[in-house]
């Protein structure tokens, strides 16, 4: 018999905690601020309607009720399309080696910031890249392993394993605790920022719409993208977790507390991070825009050398580095237990404990290369072309899938007759139409830019990895709906 998340809520906590992860930290704030302020939230809420809710409340609907993890899901639907949810679950394998290094990194920043004066204190830059990272001249330059960075990536993996060790069994225990710890930590967080000097200034640039923006595609592209991503579709992760629910839960109120929750955890999140860079602008006699940043260097660089000016920065960087250790642990394990539904569906007889040991052991070696003196080199070129163009294009082939040879109405039709909360034919317009174009866009777009010049500069053979990472799965996927399964489930 199919484990059960033992409440609704605990489903709804790992929903939530799976998308709210480190992006709502570094990115959010940041795509606001860059993207007209104030004036971002208009496309920003539009894409979680028109594209966000729609494939979130797909996914719920795939995998409750079919009962089956993303590549399962998708046979059952046609023998061929076992592709697609391999598309998924290989591209979120590929995220989760990388982004357990981003949590050893801020493991590390955790243990260091019990000292009466912060080690970074003096230069915030020099500390992450030089003591932390280790980091060498360019990709080409791989060095050797940084031991310190090995031994927190040992430990991230551990904790991993523990929380998904025995399924949605030991994963629902853990989400009670690791969901809503980070929420009080950022408000605690909040409350600190606040009272700073400058934190209103801080808080004022952040929030100061420019509607001008609105009239660039690029601020409608940014606010696609970010709404895709910080959802987790496109890893297999919500139709993995869903798989677990009953099969009469109802699944649009689901999907809208799950939305609404990232969404509102995001905005939230911009105003501790701008409370705390107006703070330090104040402090260090610059303007704002001076000291924002996004991505590692807004949480490893500018914030570390913020909290280092706060009375008590023990105490609020400790706090500051648990919360990003929290975001991240519930997007890491979700992650993970995306690949062992998959694995598990397909052994039956197969323990729990085993399949999560032998793959997140597997994880752990395979990020080894991320701990290297080029570690963060290899993170940004796999980063960037997993996230711009693997999962985008297994959201494409999600909406394809359902909408033209399952049936978007079919499938409305079981979403209303479990929903409390009914979903209109827009929502089939949607998954037909509306978001296998906006996808599309996004992915045509950044390959324009890509074969206009190399990202960020990097060697061509180091371009050919992040290539092989997006190639290799859609070769997969070709190979498997060529060769489709023996039995065809049409239900």
């Amino acid at each position: 018999m199919r484990d059960r998340w033992a409440t609704r809520t605990m489903f709804l906590f790992a929903a939530i905690g799976s998308a709210v992860g480190l992006g709502n930290v570094w990115r959010f704030p940041y795509l606001t601020y860059e993207f007209g302020g104030g004036a971002f939230l208009i496309p920003y809420l539009i894409a979680l309607f028109v594209l966000g809710i729609p494939l979130l409340i797909l996914e719920f609907a795939i995998g409750q009720k079919l009962q089956k993890g993303a590549i399962d899901a998708f046979k059952s639907v046609h023998g061929r399309l076992r592709g697609v949810g391999f598309m998924a679950i290989a591209s979120g394998f590929m995220v989760v080696i990388y982004y357990a290094a981003v949590m050893a990194w801020a493991l590390v920043y955790f243990l260091r910031s019990f000292s009466a004066r912060l080690p970074w204190a003096e230069d915030a830059k020099g500390y992450f890249f030089g003591n932390v990272l280790q980091l060498s001249d360019g990709i080409g330059q791989v060095g050797g392993i940084n031991w310190m960075l090995l031994a927190a990536l040992a430990v991230v993996w551990i904790l991993i394993y523990f929380c998904v060790w025995k399924g949605v069994k030991s994963a629902g225990k853990v989400v009670m605790i690791t969901m809503p710890l980070p929420i009080i930590l950022l408000i605690a967080l909040f409350i600190r920022g606040i009272t700073l000097d400058g934190a209103l200034t801080g808080i004022f640039y952040y929030l100061k719409p420019n509607f001008a923006a609105l009239l660039s595609t690029e601020i409608w592209l940014a606010a696609a993208s970010q709404i895709f991503f910080t959802l987790s579709l496109g890893f297999g992760i919500m139709i993995a977790y869903s798989s677990y629910k009953k099969e009469t839960q109802d699944i649009a109120k689901d999907a809208y507390v799950t939305a609404f929750a990232n969404s509102a955890i995001s905005i939230f999140s911009g105003f501790v991070v701008f409370a705390v860079l107006g703070y330090m602008a104040f402090s260090t006699g610059v303007g704002v825009p001076d000291v924002v940043a996004s991505g590692p260097g807004l949480v490893f660089v500018v914030f570390p050398q913020a909290l280092a000016l706060m009375p008590w920065a023990w105490f609020f960087a400790s706090l500051f580095f648990l919360t990003l250790l929290m975001l991240g642990i519930d997007s890491a394990f979700s992650l993970v237990e995306s690949v062992n539904t998959v694995i598990a569906d397909k052994a039956k007889n197969a323990v729990k404990h085993k399949i999560a040991f032998v793959v997140c052991l597997v994880s752990f070696l395979l990020g080894i290369i991320f701990t290297t003196n080029a570690g963060l080199y290899f993170l940004d070129v796999v980063d960037h072309f997993i996230t711009n163009f693997g999962l985008v294009l297994a959201g494409i082939f999600e909406c394809l899938a359902i909408g033209w040879i399952y049936g978007a109405e079919r499938l409305r039709t079981y979403i209303n007759k479990v929903s409390e909360w009914k979903v209109g034919p827009w929502w089939s317009v949607a998954i037909k139409y509306v978001i296998p174009i906006i996808l599309t866009i996004l992915v045509v777009v950044q390959f324009i830019k890509e074969i206009g010049a190399n990202y960020e500069g990097y060697p061509t053979w180091a371009i050919g990895i992040g290539w092989l990472t997006v190639v290799i799965p859609l070769v997969v996927a070709a190979i498997l709906a060529f060769r489709p399964a023996r039995t065809k489930i049409r239900l």
